[in-house]
């Protein structure tokens, strides 16, 4: 007798130049493997690294796969999430049931991963309540994306910080440099960037510019424990609501 299929987890990233990116995505998806022994997981790029989405979901699809969870590895849902995921995942093969997932955040584990960063790279719990931080993101032309990060700096605030102010390195303001600024002006004791950000690249290298004024940096979030929690939820949440097809 078969045992039903778990579907597999596709996630999908969005892909950079710069060979950190990929590295960091690897071992993200390390992690979630980790902690879900036995679930297939692959990463497929929307642009620049290999392999491509659409290659790996060719690939599944020959193997005889029918379901599929497709990830995106994105913390807001903006242009990516909304547009060019949805129009590459309608280009897979017609056999195989994919469901695509909400994106990373907001979540309360990625709080929780924020704060890792920061007392990893120097804070302690007992400099919180003096310490300003600048929620520092990539940006977006997208409001509701803007929106998001603007209502998870005030909820991160109400955690017991001096202050969290959201940045952004393109598309809106304001900047990385400015938010510093303002939480020096403010009189927190010190100051502190924490990149919302997943992984390493362009924007990530221009928020660490904009925070040169700043007492702490943080690392992007990465591989961090708590990303890998989200995505396995993320899996959970989508592979629920998917027939399981039933097969070797």
């Amino acid at each position: 007798m078969h045992r039903p299929a778990r579907p597999v987890l596709v996630v999908i990233a969005h892909g950079s130049r710069d060979p950190r990116h990929a590295a960091t995505v690897h071992a993200l998806v390390e992690r979630v493997r980790s902690q879900r022994p036995g679930l297939r997981v692959e990463t497929g790029f929307l642009d620049f690294n290999v392999p491509s989405v659409h290659g790996v979901l060719e690939s599944l699809a020959a193997e005889g796969v029918r379901d599929v969870v497709a990830l995106p590895l994105l913390l807001t849902r903006a242009f990516h999430a909304k547009a060019d995921i949805p129009a590459v995942l309608r280009e897979a093969p017609a056999r195989l049931r994919i469901r695509q997932t909400d994106v990373l955040g907001p979540s309360p584990l990625l709080l929780s991963a924020l704060e890792r960063r920061l007392y990893e790279a120097g804070l302690t719990p007992a400099d919180k309540s003096s310490t300003g931080v600048v929620l520092a993101s990539a940006g977006s032309s997208d409001p509701e994306a803007i929106a998001v990060i603007a209502d998870i700096a005030r909820e991160w605030w109400h955690t017991g910080w001096c202050a969290v102010r959201p940045a952004f390195a393109s598309a809106s303001l304001p900047r990385t440099e400015d938010a510093v600024a303002e939480l020096r002006a403010l009189g927190c004791e010190r100051v502190a960037v924490a990149p919302y950000v997943l992984a390493p690249g362009f924007l990530p290298d221009r928020i660490a510019r904009g925070a040169a004024g700043a007492d702490v940096l943080a690392d992007v979030l990465g591989p961090a424990p708590e990303v890998a929690r989200v995505v396995v939820e993320r899996y959970a949440e989508a592979a629920e609501s998917l027939p399981v097809a039933v097969g070797a």
